[in-house]
């Protein structure tokens, strides 16, 4: 399913390949929906406003995060999400106009008897302290536990990343422990902890913004 939906993603992409949204382009479709965000595939199209928001967030992101900021980078990394059966990028829009908030992607999906995925994730910079991705990530848990037909998610997060780790604490997950020199981040091997929820915990309502 995630494939399909890339590829379909990737051919209406390359119509619109390079412009910001305007009045004029027609807004895809929406594959999960709540109060004030949506979820959609990347599109190679969505590069100017991702990467211009990701150069806006710079200062929001470092040092834990680094989004493609050149449309060169944002096509290697939009190509893997919508080519990639292992992986399933979920931008996040805002209702209200339609303009990219964040991202939450679920990485590294692992079939058979595991059923797993792996996100990451990021709110731009106008979009932070609103609600907005703790509203997102309910609807991405509930998309990956429904049509996904996943069983488990997983957030690997650095100690020191305090606004990752309340959004996922308070989506649900539970601390699973802690692993040193886990990830190549910033020029080093950080230390993370590991998150993780499964499709019988309880989750937040896919209405709640749970700030």
């Amino acid at each position: 399913m995630s494939d399909k939906l890339g590829r379909r993603a990737g051919r209406a992409g390359a119509i619109y390949a390079g412009r910001m949204p305007d009045a004029a382009t027609p807004r895809p479709p929406y594959h999960a929906e709540g109060p004030r965000v949506a979820l959609r595939p990347f599109r190679y199209a969505d590069a100017a406003e991702f990467t211009a928001r990701a150069r806006e967030s710079a200062d929001l992101h470092r040092p834990w995060l680094f989004p493609p900021d050149t449309p060169a980078a944002y096509a290697s990394y939009a190509r893997a999400l919508i080519e990639d059966p292992a992986r399933f990028g979920h931008l996040v829009c805002e209702r209200d106009g339609g303009g990219i908030a964040g991202f939450v992607n679920v990485n590294n999906i692992v079939r058979g008897s595991f059923q797993c995925g792996a996100l990451g994730y990021g709110a731009f910079a106008h979009a932070a302290g609103r609600g907005l991705m703790s509203e997102a990530l309910a609807l991405v848990v509930r998309h990956a536990f429904g049509p996904l037909a996943l069983h488990r998610l997983e957030a690997n997060i650095q100690p020191g990343n305090g606004a990752s780790l309340a959004l996922v604490r308070r989506a649900g997950f539970r601390r699973e422990g802690y692993s040193p020199a886990m990830l190549h981040v910033d020029g080093a091997w950080r230390d993370h902890e590991r998150w993780a929820i499964t499709a019988e915990m309880p989750l937040p309502p896919a209405g709640d913004p749970v700030r």
